[in-house]
């Protein structure tokens, strides 16, 4: 019997700018935009946090630090990725998610 290794996939930190473990990492997400039904935008997707991987919509990734989450915010990182511009409530919220998480 052979073992075969599986390839880890690797992600780009937003704040610090290093190739991690995508398990390492965790996902900021834009959910999708609502529409109706002729296409037009009704409500923009939010952004939160994911801390299971599994949300629908664009993702980008920080690492789980505090640290990495100001240096994305300070570069407008996020703001490039989700070609959107983010309120520092939606900011404030994830720093305080992440540091829930930490514990």
């Amino acid at each position: 019997m052979t073992l075969v290794k599986k390839k880890v996939p690797l992600r780009k930190c937003s704040g610090c700018s290093e190739m991690k473990p995508k398990r390492e990492l965790i996902r900021v997400v834009k959910a999708p935009d609502k529409t109706d039904d002729s296409g037009a935008v009704i409500e923009a997707g939010g952004i939160s946090l994911d801390l299971t991987g599994k949300k629908p919509g664009r993702g980008a990734y920080v690492c789980k630090s505090a640290e990495c989450l100001r240096l994305a915010r300070k570069a407008k990182r996020f703001e490039r990725s989700f070609s959107c511009r983010i309120p520092d409530s939606v900011y404030d919220a994830m720093e305080e998610e992440l540091k829930e998480s930490e514990r």
